[in-house]
């Protein structure tokens, strides 16, 4: 601690890029640090010391070379961050010794250097830091201890530090030397009469992230929480406490968000030990982890205990063994016994107190879920679990993840609080696997500029679809490639393409038939949006013909499932989700058909019930966007109204309406991914609004995709509730709305 340190070592670093206020801010790479030994007990100052630091990337911004004077070929000939810390190391320890002192703490003029530059730089570099550089003493902190009447905190800088006690500014125009001299005058100052001021307040970084359990009945500071987005969906609370290094986050304090399916959506609730370490994560808003950048929000306390809070005794007693590394096993055989579990995962991992550090995920009249957390009490034997990943356990692939405990309150809290099967009618017809369509596709034509693949590796994605389809690729429809998950939300090896023309279709199905794609071969069958309508609704179609659905009847869905919107018989049904007010779904409503096509089809009927893992759509080529929000792109101008009156002239046909009932349509945006329809109702609290008015639109993984449409009962109040509620907090996210002509 300072206070029983004999020295403090001043010092101060500027980045390639933003330096000030927003050091750190932009991920620039350290190129320069100072320092200067300052001896507590003689008020004597030691050698000043200024470093040039060679950066990976050797490229400076112009308010950087214009701030510190310095170019990219002074900084080609420096060393690399671990060389020059060495260097300081060795300086230090030098003068500290040769001074008879027995310890020294940093000192700097705010936390940033060290923060927000230092550790996140060394995190990435996989460099160990000095413990010297886990405890340091910041100035302006200590100056208005020192001097209360002083400014406030956030306004103080050098100058205005030495003009209240009466020193003159420092003459010197180098940068980090001019800032390092200034910190020692300050420093003198107030160590001398009348001042005598003794630096105690040290703050710390804590070396590691230490895991935990949270009550739902704990009080959580909306202030201290962030939300992080984008993640790659294997990231575990040790990840995540990795890209935020240098602040300190509270115990137990990361809540991985899951989606409906029990999946991880991308996304973590953090919580910081307080409102400075909170905003100075926020300034750390599309930073990257690996090759992804992440996004970082604002969130509340209530979103963190709803998704990391817990009140389940055996959780708790679970997880009240400190230090351990939490694995998550899924896919377990229903029938699987503690011992077959501690078999499968061998001697060389064992598990803490055996059985003991077993908890199988049950629903709430007991049947198992196939999921199970497993405590190991070091990472070496985690490690050795993992190589367990996707091994076979009776007649069934095991997966096993690094997880946490706020996901295994999470998890539990989401499988108890299910409804029991037991309780549902059961489905009049089998289910079939659903294309969830944009608003860039055509109405079933007959025209057969379509082809379908079929038998694609389950791990093929967009990029190996247009390497298979080579020279042909370029004939692709913009967003033209679509990709279809069975019921499980896995891929079915099924995908639809877009051709420009019945031409250029025809040519793929002659050239690329049978191809191979990883080692396997792709049957490739020329077809129209209608024929790939009578796939989707469960027909069959390949190089024999077409064969019709096995039953005409529509879909009906189970209490509680999320529901397409009505769907005219013209268009393909849309990725659109409205979760129900009620508990039952809505009666069933007859449809009015025109004459028959020349082929047998059947059209999506206007009560089409989807499960949300059946969602998925991918594009080709995808305009960039969020990591979050692929697979959903908004209607180009003018669509929305496009496909609103088209719906009209349907109804007037005898067909259903998009929207529930007539009325104006507002488009809200920028939703947090939790909303729920009543979060929606309370916030247009008091607007006359339609009857099921609210449609909030999700993306393929199933989760909220940030927009919302809403009916209101007449233009005059949506334009109303336009402009009294555009831009006004939504749970502490800012919200846009927009009607829709």
């Amino acid at each position: 601690m300072a206070s029983h340190s004999d020295t403090l070592v001043v010092f101060f670093g500027a980045t390639a890029g933003a330096n000030g206020g927003k050091l750190g801010s932009d991920e620039r790479e350290i190129i320069l640090l100072v320092w200067q030994i300052v001896d507590l007990h003689e008020k004597k100052v030691g050698k000043l010391h200024r470093c040039l630091v060679k950066p990976d990337a050797l490229e400076l911004t112009e308010q950087c070379k214009e701030e510190t004077g310095l170019t990219e070929d002074e900084l080609a000939n420096a060393e690399p961050l671990d060389k020059a810390l060495q260097q300081f190391q060795q300086t230090v320890s030098s003068e500290v010794k040769c001074l008879g002192r027995n310890s020294f703490t940093l000192c700097v003029d705010s936390p940033l250097v060290i923060r927000q530059a230092l550790h996140p730089e060394a995190s990435k570099k996989n460099l160990v830091l000095l413990e010297c550089f886990f405890s340091f003493v910041d100035l302006k902190k200590e100056f208005q201890k020192c001097c209360p009447n002083a400014s406030p905190l956030q306004k103080l800088t050098f100058a205005s530090m030495l003009e209240y006690v009466g020193l003159p500014a420092v003459s010197e125009e180098s940068m980090g030397v001019k800032e390092v001299s200034s910190m020692v005058q300050l420093t003198l100052h107030i160590l001398a009469e009348p001042y005598n001021h003794k630096f105690s307040c040290v703050e710390t970084v804590k070396y590691k992230f230490d895991s935990g359990t949270c009550s739902k009945t704990e009080p959580v500071d909306s202030e201290t929480v962030i939300r992080a987005r984008g993640l790659p969906w294997q990231s575990s609370d040790q990840d995540i406490a990795r890209f935020f290094k240098g602040l300190s986050i509270a115990k137990g304090g990361v809540a991985l968000c899951l989606n409906a399916q029990g999946r991880r959506n991308g996304e973590a609730l953090v919580r910081f030990i307080n409102s400075e370490h909170r905003d100075l994560a926020l300034e750390r808003h599309k930073h990257h982890m690996g090759s992804r950048y992440i996004e970082v929000y604002k969130a509340t306390g209530e979103e963190f205990l709803k998704i990391a809070g817990g009140t389940s005794n055996e959780v708790a007693q679970f997880l009240s063994k400190e230090n351990q590394v939490i694995i998550r096993m899924r896919g377990l055989p229903f029938t699987a016994t503690p011992q077959e579990v501690l078999s499968f995962l061998g001697p060389e991992s064992p598990v803490t107190d055996d059985a003991e550090g077993l908890l199988f995920v049950k629903y709430p009249d007991g049947r198992p879920t196939g999921d199970a957390f497993v405590l190991f009490s070091c990472e070496e034997y985690a490690q050795n679990a993992l190589k367990r990943h996707k091994q076979i356990l009776g007649k069934r692939y095991i997966e096993l993840f690094r997880s946490t405990a706020a996901e295994v309150q999470q998890v539990l809290n989401r499988y108890m609080s299910a409804p029991l099967i037991s309780t549902l009618p059961p489905s009049p017809i089998m289910p079939v696997p659903v294309l969830a369509t944009p608003p860039y596709l055509p109405a079933a034509s007959s025209t057969r500029d379509c082809v379908r693949l079929r038998g694609l590796p389950y791990t093929a994605g967009i990029e190996d679809i247009l390497e298979f389809m080579g020279e042909h690729t370029v004939d692709i429809k913009p967003h033209g490639v679509h990709m279809v998950l069975n019921q499980q939300g896995r891929p079915s090896g099924d995908a639809f393409i877009q051709m420009k023309s019945p031409d250029k279709s025809f040519m793929v199905a002659q050239k690329c038939h049978k191809k191979t794609m990883k080692d396997r071969y792709v049957e490739v069958f020329q077809c129209s949006t209608e024929e790939m309508s009578i796939v989707l609704m469960g027909g069959t179609l390949n190089r024999s013909g077409l064969s019709p659905p096995p039953c005409k009847l529509p879909c009906l869905s189970p209490p509680t499932a999320y529901a397409a919107f009505p769907t005219p018989p013209s268009m393909l049904s849309e990725a659109l989700y409205q979760p129900p007010l009620l508990a039952a779904p809505r009666p069933h409503q007859t449809v009015t058909h025109g004459p028959p096509h020349t082929l047998a089809y059947y059209p999506p009927q206007p009560h089409m019930y989807m499960n949300m893992n059946m969602n998925y759509t991918a594009y080709y080529p995808s305009p960039p966007v969020s990591p979050s929000t692929v697979s959903y792109f908004a209607a180009p101008p003018g669509a929305m109204a496009a496909a609103v009156a088209a719906q009209s002239h349907s109804a007037a046909a005898g067909a259903s309406s998009v929207l529930p009932q007539p009325g104006a349509l507002v488009r809200m945006q920028g939703l947090p991914y939790n909303t729920g329809v009543k979060d929606i109702l309370s916030f247009f609290q008091g607007y006359q609004l339609q009857p099921d008015a609210v449609l909030i639109l999700y993306n393929f993984s199933g989760q909220c995709s940030g927009e919302a449409l809403i009916t209101f009962h007449s233009e005059e109040i949506a334009r109303r509730a336009v402009a009294e509620r555009s831009n006004h907090p939504f749970y502490g996210q800012q919200v846009h709305l927009v009607l829709c002509n």
